[in-house]
């Protein structure tokens, strides 16, 4: 990674889709510029309209390019949802130097070979994350290279995914005049960011309660250890005070974003707003009282979801606690009502970033996070891997064609190009 390097992020969620830019300057990392829109063509975390998704992401991304000034050619890609899955995997090589140094191309033999499993046809290898590497029987090393050794293991998690989810959420990108750069994998990203290396290492949950879905991750022995996603999220929120005010959607997003509050205790008698009811020109005037009597409930149900969950997946005492992110949890009230329902430590996780400190943002910065973190890594040894994001005025007309694009990608080394087989099944 060069000395002034800029990444672009592309967090593709239920409510919004978000671009996030940032530089890399002599090893110091910042947020530059973030660009927004509201998401079309998504549900439930799922791509159901590709053409409205390629405009949504379109539109986030000119908004970035017009905030910092530059053209955005390749993005890293924020994938999850309930199609991922985790599976343990073991690699073993002979060190290839003669001196017995281990370098960057015996790490990539080995992650390789941890590669090597059995998965149904449908499945896709999105990622490998190694936990730890031992070399000549010597375990807990978290970074080999440059030591002497003859025979390298690795212990690692497979990150596998759906092919169709896979395909489509690449088909929109490409179509919106973008290179994959990579796929990251959300929970892992955020996790990076938000998770600090004791919680982590004895165990945590990351929570990301987002539009359409809420998304869970374990953190166990300094590595993610199980992911799960349930179908619940701040929409359903807002379809509850839809209901229970008689209004519009539209009018409930806005007023639980301007008004809401999950803790009835905490809500003001005194703050009044004014909605108009379904089948009439009539405003009807509701208190915060009220609209909390109906948030409450059901963020109360969500969290008591999350800890069912993590009993269901294996977990119930984790001393790390939980987690907070993801756009719902900005909402006044929402940490008091986790920390009822769940009964343990619990934080809300915020990027200390400027421009971007909003638990909705963690999902975004996140994937900065392990792209930064995976290049450097890949780079210690002093090659040079600039992105192909440029400053030169905007010009999405100069873009090249999603045909195009879907022909480089496929020809990027490592997991892009895994994807050879996978396009030639439904192309």
């Amino acid at each position: 990674m060069s000395n002034n390097d800029i990444i672009v992020s592309l967090d593709i969620g239920t409510s919004k889709v978000r671009a996030i830019i940032g530089e890399v300057n002599n090893g110091t990392f910042n947020i530059i510029g973030v660009g927004s829109a509201d998401s079309e063509g998504i549900r439930k975390g799922a791509i159901v309209d590709i053409d409205q998704t390629v405009q949504s992401i379109r539109s986030a991304v000119d908004h970035a390019e017009r905030m910092v000034g530059i053209q955005i050619s390749e993005v890293y890609v924020g994938i999850s949802g309930n199609h991922i899955g985790l599976q343990s995997s073991h690699g073993v090589v002979a060190v290839s130097n003669e001196d017995r140094e281990i370098g960057e191309e015996d790490i990539d033999r080995v992650l390789k070979a941890a590669e090597v499993v059995a998965l149904p046809p449908d499945r896709e290898i999105i990622d490998v994350v190694a936990k730890q590497f031992v070399v000549d029987g010597l375990e807990g090393i978290s970074d080999p290279r440059g030591m002497i050794g003859v025979r390298l293991e690795v212990e690692a998690t497979i990150i596998t995914g759906a092919k169709t989810a896979i395909h489509n959420l690449l088909r929109c990108v490409e179509k919106s005049g973008l290179k994959v750069k990579d796929l990251v994998l959300i929970p892992l990203g955020a996790g990076q960011l938000a998770l600090s290396k004791d919680e982590k290492t004895m165990g945590s949950v990351l929570v990301d309660v987002g539009a359409g879905s809420t998304t869970l991750a374990v953190f166990e022995g300094g590595s993610i250890a199980a992911t799960s996603t349930l179908p619940v999220g701040g929409d359903f929120v807002t379809n509850d005070i839809a209901y229970g005010l008689r209004t519009l959607t539209d009018q409930a997003e806005k007023v639980k974003l301007k008004y809401g509050c999950a803790l009835i205790e905490s809500a003001a008698h005194e703050v009044t707003f004014k909605v108009t009811r379904i089948g009439s020109n009539v405003d009807k005037e509701f208190t915060q009282e009220d609209l909390a009597a109906i948030i409450e409930p059901r963020v109360q149900e969500i969290f008591q979801l999350v800890r069912q969950e993590i009993k269901r997946l294996g977990y119930s005492e984790l001393p790390g606690g939980y987690i907070l992110a993801g756009g719902t949890m900005s909402m006044p009230g929402v940490l008091q009502v986790a920390q009822n329902e769940l009964a343990t430590s619990v934080r809300i996780a915020v990027p200390d970033f400027i421009g971007v400190r909003d638990p909705g943002y963690c999902s975004g910065v996140g994937i900065l996070h392990n792209a930064i973190r995976n290049v450097r890594v890949r780079n210690t040894g002093g090659s040079n891997n600039s992105s192909g994001n440029s400053k030169k005025p905007v010009n999405r007309a100069k873009q090249q064609s999603p045909v195009a694009a879907t022909q480089e990608t496929s020809q990027k080394p490592g997991f892009i190009e895994r994807l050879k087989k996978m396009f030639s099944e439904f192309i």
